[in-house]
């Protein structure tokens, strides 16, 4: 038996506590013990249709409940679990199902289970020679004999698609007993009580915060858990914080583009009566940097409504770590780090300075390493000392072993067990972690290393911008000298005049900030810069809107 099929059986035999979900106008609660019987269910459905031991199976669903019980049918029949990517309002339906079917074929699916949402796409994905089914013929299978003992800790429990699975997918391969050890470490590292604490989640579930964080984290370890598809935040932003009132939860997570656009919709309720964040101890902010002026701005904005000022928990993780890596709970507000932004340009160097100097660059402490993670920065592969900016390294019980590619299984750590992250930052005397950037998206001129999002913060301080959706790329050598380019949302986008403004206020703004002028500033009406369901820009496809 696995540590995780163990953990989750003694928590279906033990505990009171369940999954609601469902949507926000009609919630499902199950117990954790009713979450098994429908695995049981489930697993006899899936035995039926030819899944064995070490087969796979792929997942195209937004209810929780359905999830976990697939989730837990899959890892005691020894299968591995992949959540695929669920289109978003903006996609392009021929170019998603041709990436979903790509990476259906990645992971070699016995099967693909659609859930009640997206019964549109059972034809489609057949017409490709996809073997498909329902969760709701699933669930209605006569119920076979569980088998927790024939699982392994070496088992693949998750196969987690990159957030660059597109065109050429890749799946990080997590087993049992990564996903064991990080769920432990995560609920450790927030001090979780599974007899009081209460989850909230609208994160969606093909995303690794969605998935381990607020299904399978709470599904193992025993915790009360609300979950809300992602439709019903984008819909209606407020209903986060609804959700957290009404059933006092105690921990949340998203990313910083969310409690941005939360933050906003609490400044509009009018009566902050009828909203309680009182409860709320941890509220998780990850998925993409943190910025700085949004941790005041959830503090401020959530203050009338009890909110403690304490709440926000900066974080770092990734999916290749299982999904966390370092968290910054704490007694005190978050730690932001002002350092000098020329000597980390220059000299790769996290040099502290007065808070209000003109060179200063924000940077928020994401925490110490999580129990059983280490943490290094290295440059040419030498480890170097706190404070100096080099590529983050992580290596521990948490970290995967393999990807899953086109040309098969590669190893995704170096000979001496590190695997680097492609992120850039720091830690500090402390040992915590402090994240710059991409080093992939990093942004060379003259010798300058400029980080992309501080130039896209400058450029969402003008005024007709809109907040979390600006992108700086750099500008391809073939297109000219070295440069960037600051592609930006705005409002009134037809009104010439305001269109000249913005594109002068931006390059002096930015200018001002990092010291080069923008090659380009292009600006574009809301809803045209490519996000992922969880929200995150998509630096890589925007590089397509230069061309237009």
């Amino acid at each position: 038996m696995s540590a995780l099929t163990r953990q989750i059986n003694v928590t279906a035999a033990s505990s009171s506590r369940g999954l609601t979900a469902g949507t926000v106008a009609a919630p499902i609660r199950l117990g954790w013990s009713e979450v098994q019987h429908r695995a049981a269910r489930i697993a006899a459905g899936l035995g039926r249709l030819g899944v064995e031991p070490e087969g796979s199976i792929a997942v195209l669903a937004s209810d929780a409940a359905d999830v976990a019980s697939l989730a837990q049918a899959a890892w005691f029949m020894r299968a591995a679990l992949t959540m695929l990517q669920q289109p978003t309002p903006r996609a392009d339906l021929t170019v998603w199902l041709a990436d979903t079917v790509r990476a259906i074929r990645l992971v070699r699916a016995d099967v693909v289970v659609v859930g009640d949402s997206f019964l549109a796409a059972l034809d489609q994905l057949a017409s490709h020679g996809v073997k498909v089914c329902t969760v709701e013929s699933l669930r209605t299978a006569t119920p076979g004999a569980l088998k927790p003992d024939d699982a392994q800790d070496e088992d693949i429990a998750l196969r987690q698609l990159t957030s660059g699975s597109t065109g050429t997918p890749k799946a990080v391969e997590i087993t049992h007993a990564n996903l064991a050890a990080n769920v432990v470490a995560l609920f450790d590292g927030m001090n979780v009580d599974t007899d009081t604490d209460v989850i909230v989640s609208w994160l969606p579930l093909s995303h690794d915060m969605g998935m381990v964080g607020f299904v399978c984290a709470p599904m193992q370890m025993g915790v009360e858990t609300v979950v809300v598809p992602p439709q019903e935040f984008l819909a209606r932003p407020i209903v986060w914080a609804e959700l957290i009132s009404r059933h006092r939860a105690t921990i949340t997570s998203g990313p910083s583009f969310g409690y941005g656009v939360l933050s906003r919709a609490l400044r509009r309720v009018k009566e902050p009566a009828v909203i309680d964040l009182s409860s709320l101890r941890i509220a998780i902010i990850g998925a993409e940097p943190v910025d700085h002026r949004q941790l005041t701005e959830f503090a401020d904005a959530g203050a009338p409504f009890g909110l403690r000022p304490t709440a926000s928990v900066p974080a770092y993780g990734l999916a290749e770590a299982t999904l966390v890596v370092s968290l910054a709970v704490s007694r005190d507000r978050p730690i932001v780090d002002a350092i000098a932004r020329r000597a980390a340009s220059d000299h790769h160097r996290a040099q502290p300075v007065r808070d209000d100097t003109e060179d200063a660059q924000h940077v928020v402490c994401l925490g110490p390493p999580v129990t059983g993670t280490s943490v290094r920065i290295t440059r040419g592969g030498m480890p170097l000392a706190p404070r100096q900016i080099g590529t983050i390294e992580i290596s521990g019980a948490s970290v995967a072993k393999n990807y899953l590619t086109s040309d098969g299984v590669t190893p995704l750590a170096s000979a001496a067990g590190w695997f680097d992250t492609g992120d850039l930052g720091y830690l500090d005397e402390q040992g915590r972690v402090y994240v710059c950037g991409r080093a992939k998206e990093l942004i060379v001129i003259a010798g300058r290393n400029l980080y992309p999002h501080d130039i896209e913060r400058a450029a969402e301080g003008v005024a007709g911008v809109r907040t979390g959706c600006v992108i700086a790329l750099r500008v391809d050598e073939e297109e000219g000298p070295e440069g960037f380019a600051v592609l930006a949302e705005v409002r009134d986008v037809d009104d010439e005049a305001t269109r000249v403004r913005i594109s002068r206020d931006i390059t002096a703004r930015v200018s001002q900030h990092v010291g080069h002028l923008p090659r380009q500033v292009r600006l574009f009406p809301a809803g045209t810069l490519p996000k992922t369901s969880s929200g995150k820009l998509r630096r890589n496809s925007a590089r397509e809107l230069l061309l237009r």
